[in-house]
């Protein structure tokens, strides 16, 4: 049997979309490997989001050229978000003309077709197409047996002032709310106890479709749906948050208590300049309402530090912001110029040197209230959805609890195979920066 291997870069969609080529090549008689010398088809599936992200993908290309010349047959093809920027297609077909086949994020559903082309043809294929139609049905190969991703919309309309996504992934297109059930309800009966559902702004989920329906009607539609016990969701634009949704997930029980809730920045001035539509203060507001209607919510983030114009009077706004909310956790990113935004062509570039004292600065605050907030839960008992074997000590189940923590635990007297998929209750008996340890409790 021939093998492939998928290397993924990038966020949750990316992800799902390498589950659906894994899904696509195993229909077709493959089989995966962790290995890439042992593979007959490499798939890279990129992400453009930070130029780090872009590197990576041409030293992986660059490793792949000799093991090119020892197998001529393996096939290499590099798809994602880096492959639908403005001329990459090319840069890629020219500097690593040993690649087969290049295709972007619009049209994944054509993999099958477009690798027999790649395999026939003594040239690099590139497929790249700007129109971009929703296919429903595609076979998804998933990592895990207990929880799932689903996507219910593509593309973004926000063009925020930094990002590529609104150029790569194209306007706003809604799923309908039928197919999305059908596809959850599908992965019920497979066995199946949690979901997150996957968008660049869920919230604003429905514009566009000829149905009524919004993201917390979604939400309430998905909630009736039998089997599944956890429902989660990202990403959340802080503009478009409900208070008929911060309702449902206070009121829906299968709803988790987490929101992930990008700031960028605590700079009103900067959030402007970012073209995030809401101010230091709406986005107090926001997470004062989510926190005093669902106490004991985590909230999570995104924080930019660096952007074109940031002074040390901005960088201090966006730590006063993460001293005021008290984060459960978040994603702190330098920012990186992305050719074809309005951002790269901005002056006042803040110097590598003053970004990485901030970023620094940011991180130990955000890690010192992480602890704070984990070490509330020592002593208390959690209910933990068992998911796997722990990473860190293989004598150890690990799982999440409703608000996303990460927990370790031992199962002593328990048979492992009888507590995956089930939600069991745990004894926190240590809490760190990233995760807490525990026990099944008797």
């Amino acid at each position: 049997m021939k093998k492939y291997m998928i290397e993924t870069w990038g966020c949750q969609m990316n992800e799902e979309d390498s589950e659906k080529m894994a899904g696509m090549l195993n229909s077709m008689g493959y089989e995966s490997t962790g290995n890439k010398e042992d593979a007959d088809i490499i798939v890279f599936n990129t992400c453009c989001v930070r130029e780090n992200a872009e590197l990576k993908v041409y030293g992986n290309l660059g490793i792949l050229k000799n093991l090119k010349k020892s197998k001529p047959d393996l096939v290499i093809a590099v798809c994602g978000c880096m492959m639908q920027q403005k001329g990459m297609a090319e840069n890629i077909k020219k500097n690593y003309p040993f690649v087969n086949l290049i295709f972007g994020t619009h049209n994944i559903h054509k993999f099958p077709q477009l690798l027999n082309n790649a395999m026939q043809s003594q040239n690099t294929i590139i497929d790249l197409s700007e129109d971009y139609n929703i296919e429903e049905g595609i076979p998804i190969k998933r990592e895990s047996k207990i929880k799932a991703f689903v996507t219910i919309m593509y593309g973004c309309n926000n063009f925020c002032t930094y990002c590529i996504v609104p150029y790569v992934r194209g306007r706003e297109r809604s799923r309908k709310p039928s197919d999305i059930i059908k596809e959850v309800s599908n992965l019920s009966e497979e066995g199946y106890r949690e979901i997150t559902l996957l968008g660049q702004n869920v919230n604003s989920y429905g514009k566009g479709l000829d149905e009524d329906i919004d993201f917390a009607k979604l939400l309430t539609r998905l909630s009736d749906v039998e089997g599944i016990e956890r429902i989660r969701f990202m990403t959340s634009h802080p503009k478009d948050i409900s208070y008929e949704l911060i309702d449902v997930i206070k009121n829906c029980s299968k709803v988790c208590k987490h929101v992930h809730l990008p700031l960028q920045s605590g700079s009103s001035r900067i959030l402007k300049l970012m073209n995030r539509n809401y101010s230091k203060e709406k986005y107090l507001k926001i997470a004062d309402k989510l926190k005093s209607e669902i106490p004991g919510i985590a909230l999570t983030t995104d924080i930019i530090i660096g952007f074109p114009g940031e002074t040390e009077e901005d960088f201090e706004e966006t730590l006063d912001v993460v001293k005021m909310v008290r984060f459960d956790s978040a994603f702190t990113f330098l920012y990186s110029k992305r050719e074809g935004t309005p951002a790269f062509k901005m002056k006042e570039q803040v110097d590598e040197r003053v970004k990485h004292e901030r970023f620094n600065r940011l991180l130990e605050l955000v890690n010192s209230i992480a602890l704070e907030k984990n070490k509330e839960y020592e002593g208390k008992t959690v209910r933990v959805l068992v998911e796997d074997i722990s990473k860190n000590d293989g004598t150890k189940l690990m799982g999440r609890t409703d608000t996303g923590k990460l927990v370790n635990f031992s199962f002593e007297g328990y048979n492992a195979d009888d507590l995956f998929g089930k939600i069991e209750d745990v004894k926190i008996e240590e809490a760190f920066t990233w995760s807490l340890n525990g026990k099944i409790a008797k």
